[in-house]
C-alpha cells in the first residue's frame, strides 16, 4: 500500500521496517484526541474559507462517523499506516472518499500530535487532580479519628518522641497538598494550543489559531511556531510532578509495611489491599503498598527516559519524539492507579492504638522532656542534655526506664528535680505541651485539620 506520504519514495519498506518507525501499538490512545483536534480544524478552514461550507460539512460529518464507531470498539488500527494521524486520516479516506486528503491542508502531522498530547494531558492531569484531593480528604478523616492515639516519632528509625498519630498522617497531607498544587499549576502550561504551527514555520493559508484553540477548549496558543512542535516541557512537568507525588506515597508505603510487620503491629491492611503466600500459610503481606513502593522506580525511570530524548534534540521535530508517549501513557496509568490503592488502603485500614501507645511507654522518646524540664528551671540546655544522657545511659545498664528512677535518685543527680518530674516524663502530657506553631500537641493538630477542611 502507497504511503500517505510517499510520493517522493520509489522504494518500499519491509514489514520490519515498517513495524520499527511504527507508533500506533501505543498512540492510538489518543483517537479521540486525535478526532476532536481535527474536528477543530476542518471547522476553521471552512469558517475561513480554506475549504468550502460542503467540503467542510462532508469532512465534518466523516469525523463524527469515526467518532461514534471509535466509542463503540469499532476501529481497526493498522502498522501500515504506522501512526493515529494517518490511520484516522485513511479510515476518513474511506469514510468519505478523496475529500478526506484536504483536512490536512494548513496543518502537519508535527503540529497534529503536540495538539493530540496537550488535550490527552489536560484531561488526565485534571482527573489525578480530583484522585490526589480526594486522597487528601481520606487522611484528614482518618488523622482526625486517631488525633489523642500516641505513637513514636522517629529519626534513623529510632524512637525520638511521642507524637499524635494524626499529626504523622497531617505530614502526609501537607505533601499531597504541595503536589495537588504543582498539578494545577503545571495546567497553566498544558493548556496551550500548538494547533495551526503546521511542521516548524506556522503556514500561508489564512489560518485562524484562536478560533481552533477556543473550540478546543484551551486557554490560549504557543506564540512561537518552532516551540510548539518542539516542546515537551509540559510532559516533563507532568514526569516531574508525578516523580514527587510516587516519592510521597512511597515513603508512606515503607512506613505501612513497617507498621504492619510482627515487630510493630500497629496497624493492619484489610484483605483487599494484602496477599498470601504460596507456601507459607500464615502469611498476610502488604503488596500493594509494596507495588506502590516499586511502581515509584518506573515513573522515575519514564522522566529520565525523556529528560534523555530532549538533551541533544535540534529544533524543530525530530523522529525521536515519538519516544515520548508510552512514558507519558505509563506514568498517568501508575499514579492514577495507586492513588486510588492508597485512598483505600489508608480509608480501610485498622490503627491498633494500644500498640502504639505502648510502644511509647518503655523507650526514652521522654527524654527531652526531662532535659527541657531541667532547662526550664534555668540549668543550660547543654548541661542539662549531659545529665539526661548519663541517666538514660545508666537506665540501659539498669534495665529500667527514666519513669522508673525513684524520686531521690533524681534528686541526687540535681536539687532542681521535683515530684512533678513523673507528669512530666508522661508521654500524653509530652505531647500536649508541645502546642508551638505545627507542633504535635493535640490542640495544634485540631486547628490542622480545621484548616485542611476549610482548604478542601
Amino acid at each position: 500500500m502507497t504511503k500517505l506520504w510517499g510520493g517522493r519514495f520509489d522504494g518500499k519498506n519491509e514489514a520490519w521496517i515498517d513495524a520499527f518507525g511504527a507508533s500506533i501499538s501505543f498512540d492510538q490512545a489518543l483517537a479521540k484526541q486525535d478526532i476532536l483536534g481535527s474536528l477543530a480544524h476542518v471547522k476553521m478552514l471552512g469558517e475561513t474559507g480554506i475549504l468550502t461550507p460542503e467540503e467542510s460539512t462532508l469532512i465534518s460529518n466523516g469525523l463524527t462517523n469515526l467518532q461514534k464507531k471509535l466509542a463503540n470498539n469499532e476501529l481497526t488500527f493498522t502498522i501500515e499506516n504506522e501512526d493515529i494521524h494517518l490511520n484516522i486520516e485513511k479510515m476518513l479516506h474511506d469514510e468519505i472518499g478523496p475529500i478526506a486528503g484536504k483536512l490536512h491542508t494548513a496543518r502537519s502531522r508535527n503540529d497534529q500530535v503536540a495538539t493530540d498530547m496537550h488535550l490527552y494531558l489536560k484531561e488526565e492531569v485534571s482527573a489525578i487532580i480530583e484522585k490526589i484531593k480526594h486522597f487528601r480528604s481520606v487522611l484528614v478523616a482518618k488523622a482526625e479519628e486517631h488525633i489523642e492515639t500516641l505513637v513514636p516519632g522517629y529519626t534513623h528509625l529510632q524512637h525520638a518522641q511521642p507524637i499524635s498519630f494524626g499529626h504523622h498522617l497531617m505530614a502526609y497531607y501537607h505533601m499531597l497538598t504541595r503536589d495537588y498544587e504543582r498539578f494545577n499549576e503545571s495546567l497553566k502550561r498544558i493548556d496551550l494550543s500548538p494547533l495551526g504551527s503546521a511542521a516548524l514555520a506556522g503556514t500561508t493559508f489564512p489560518i485562524d489559531r484562536e478560533l481552533t484553540a477556543n473550540e478546543l477548549g484551551f486557554s490560549g496558543i504557543y506564540a512561537n511556531s518552532l516551540d510548539a512542535v518542539s516542546d515537551r516541557d509540559f510532559i516533563l512537568e507532568f514526569l516531574s510532578n508525578s516523580s514527587l507525588l510516587m516519592m510521597h506515597l512511597s515513603r508512606f508505603c515503607e512506613e505501612l509495611i513497617l507498621w504492619c510487620s510482627y515487630e510493630y503491629q500497629f496497624v493492619e491492611l484489610t484483605d483487599t489491599f494484602s496477599t498470601g503466600s504460596s507456601i507459607m500459610p500464615q502469611k498476610k503481606n502488604p503488596d500493594m503498598a509494596e507495588l506502590i513502593r516499586g511502581k515509584t522506580g518506573r515513573v522515575y525511570g519514564n522522566l529520565f527516559g525523556l529528560l534523555t530524548i530532549m538533551k541533544g534534540l535540534p529544533l524543530a521535530y525530530n523522529k525521536d519524539l515519538q519516544e515520548d508517549k508510552e512514558g507519558m501513557f505509563d506514568t498517568v496509568a501508575t499514579v492514577s492507579a495507586s492513588l486510588e490503592i492508597m485512598a483505600g488502603m489508608i480509608d480501610t485500614m485498622t490503627v491498633k492504638n494500644d500498640n502504639m501507645q505502648a510502644s511509647t511507654q518503655k523507650d526514652f522518646s521522654n527524654a527531652t522532656e526531662l532535659a527541657d524540664y531541667l532547662a526550664n528551671k534555668g540549668l543550660p540546655f547543654r548541661q542539662a542534655h549531659e545529665i539526661v544522657g548519663k541517666l538514660v545511659l545508666q537506665c540501659t545498664q539498669n534495665g529500667n526506664y527514666l519513669q522508673d528512677i525513684p524520686l531521690s535518685d533524681y534528686q541526687a543527680v540535681s536539687p532542681l528535680i521535683e515530684a512533678d518530674i513523673y507528669e512530666v516524663l508522661d508521654a500524653r502530657q509530652a505531647v500536649i505541651r508541645r502546642n508551638s506553631a505545627g507542633g504535635t500537641s493535640f490542640e495544634q493538630v485540631r486547628l490542622q485539620i480545621t484548616q485542611a477542611k476549610q482548604s478542601l
